[in-house]
């Protein structure tokens, strides 16, 4: 009889556990889980192959790309827009591979592109009214999140929408207030999710990081509605615009080269982290309390322009390397999430300039060879019988780190110690 009772004890013991587990695997996973979990890492995500957008990738396409992002960690992707078929064959590709393999977990932070009126159409822009697209924008994010809300935790209204250098297209911040508060309305309203996160994704400028003409009421009652703050930092973008940080200083003349770039790249880093905190602390003046995330941020590896050997040589794959390293840890070390821009090259993005630094800020190439920041994945061994374009998963320059610094440059010298100036 002892005998029987242990087992019977034993079985309650196990069902118990096996409920408990049932229930931990069942927990609905949202936005305020996701975001600052380190398991859950980020990025940017179009899976444009070509150098027209017309040619939109298909839905077994994209499959290819989320087995490649899976394996590396990525969880959490963050798309632009809703106009086309990209974002709504990227969640009918998540839901098909969940049904194929119950343990597949992708997540999707949903973009709704938002423009001024007359944005795009030659005639002057009118930055304080907007398109009338918006609100079909706005409609068919509301269809794609109902529909796929086991995917969709986050939608965000407006990418870089605010900046006001994006002199063809920016709003005011009222205009995505009122977006902002109208899907914050239908959720209220039961017509959203209870537990998606409405947000926009913008510079730190624009987030009130930077120069105070940002300022205003509507970027106050913004904060305010937004669920959390994701914000843009481009160092890289930097190194010609506002180079104070940049280059190599007096006191590191006599460093090795490779001391040297990576001297520069530590401050390009911090610079990154001066603009997140600047934005922290507008916030805090103004009485508001919200999670803050980098919403994107990237490192070109090619450029024939402003970034390039003729300007301020901060382009390739060894620069890029250590901006995604040492920023990806900074951010994991204090649960923030990046969305690093971006996965894959986009060709499409300068067409007529294939050396253009837009269309080269991808982790991978266009025919899925990893570059230099994932080279330890791939030897790993985490992407084997993966591949892109017909291609397998390979490392750049076949390998060869002494290959990468031959199209490495050093930043320029600097004459005297420049205060760093972050915006």
């Amino acid at each position: 009889m002892f005998k029987s009772l242990t087992y019977y004890l034993i079985s309650i013991l196990i069902h118990m556990a096996a409920c408990e587990n049932k229930h931990i695997l069942s927990e609905k996973v949202t936005a305020s889980k996701i975001l600052g979990n380190p398991d859950y890492q980020a990025i940017s995500y179009s899976g444009y192959r070509g150098i027209s957008r017309s040619e939109q990738p298909t839905v077994a396409e994209i499959k290819e790309d989320l087995l490649i992002l899976s394996a590396m960690g990525i969880k959490l992707l963050r798309t632009y827009d809703v106009t086309y078929d990209h974002s709504p064959n990227l969640l009918k590709a998540i839901s098909e591979l969940k049904v194929e393999n119950p343990d597949f977990e992708m997540y999707v932070m949903l973009g709704v592109w938002i423009d001024c009126k007359n944005a795009w159409t030659g005639l002057e822009p009118d930055h304080h009214s907007e398109s009338e697209k918006n609100a079909s924008e706005i409609e068919r994010a509301v269809s794609l999140a109902n529909k796929y809300p086991d995917i969709v935790k986050i939608i965000a209204v407006g990418n870089e929408a605010m900046i006001h250098w994006a002199t063809a297209c920016y709003v005011e911040p009222k205009v995505i207030l009122k977006w902002v508060n109208y899907l914050q309305n239908l959720k209220s309203n039961g017509q959203l999710d209870k537990d998606l996160w409405i947000t926009c994704s913008d510079n730190f400028a624009s987030w009130g990081g930077g120069d105070p003409s940002y300022h205003c009421d509507e970027l106050k009652q913004l904060f305010h509605s937004v669920d959390f703050i994701p914000l843009h930092t481009y160092p890289m973008h930097d190194t010609h615009y506002n180079p104070s940080f940049w280059g190599v200083r007096p006191e590191e003349a006599e460093l090795s080269e490779t001391e040297k770039i990576e001297k520069a790249m530590f401050r390009s880093v911090e610079y990154a982290k001066a603009q997140y905190y600047s934005v922290q602390n507008y916030m805090k003046s103004i009485g508001v309390d919200k999670p803050i995330h980098i919403g994107e941020t990237g490192w070109a590896t090619v450029s024939n322009e402003n970034y390039g050997i003729e300007d301020s040589k901060a382009a390739d794959e060894y620069k890029s390397a250590i901006y995604y390293r040492s920023l990806r840890k900074w951010c994991d070390s204090l649960k923030i999430s990046c969305f690093f821009f971006e996965a894959f090259d986009e060709p499409w993005k300068d067409a007529t300039n294939a050396r253009g630094s837009e269309n080269h800020f991808g982790l991978f190439t266009v025919d899925g060879q990893a570059k230099l920041a994932l080279w330890d994945l791939v030897d790993n061994g985490i992407f084997n019988g993966l591949g892109r374009n017909n291609h397998s998963i390979s490392k750049t320059y076949k390998g060869s780190l002494d290959s990468v610094l031959l199209n490495v440059g050093l930043p320029p010298i600097k004459d005297a110690q420049i205060p760093i100036k972050f915006y």
